[in-house]
């Protein structure tokens, strides 16, 4: 349902001199991140990422939501089921019910991107 450790591929959005440059960061960049600005070791931020990744899945699961006060929030939304098309073929499908995470960007995160 959740696959965050997976696909933690970050995109980091600047703005330099009126051009937009994306960044993707990989977990082990952001793990080298961590380390070198919190003072940690690398095997030390390892810990904390996956600490915060699976407190956050299991959070989630359970349909409660996360809220980073400044960074943004997490939450489980239902989506309902709905009327689809095959691309290819072009026949009409179901699209089943499902569950999917949502994230709200905090107000000081919205304003340095």
């Amino acid at each position: 349902m959740f696959y965050i450790k997976k696909a933690i591929d970050l995109c980091v959005i600047y703005k330099h001199f009126n051009q937009t440059k994306i960044i993707f960061m990989n977990k082990s960049e952001l793990v080298n991140e961590i380390a070198s600005k919190s003072g940690l070791t690398k095997a030390e931020s390892k810990k904390a990422l996956d600490a915060f990744l699976d407190t956050t899945m299991e959070t989630l699961k359970k349909g409660d939501k996360i809220s980073l006060v400044g960074f943004g929030t997490w939450s489980v939304s239902e989506r309902s089921e709905r009327k689809g098309r095959n691309p290819q073929t072009g026949e009409k499908i179901i699209i089943p019910a499902k569950k999917v995470v949502k994230f709200k960007l905090g107000r000081e995160l919205a304003r340095s991107v």
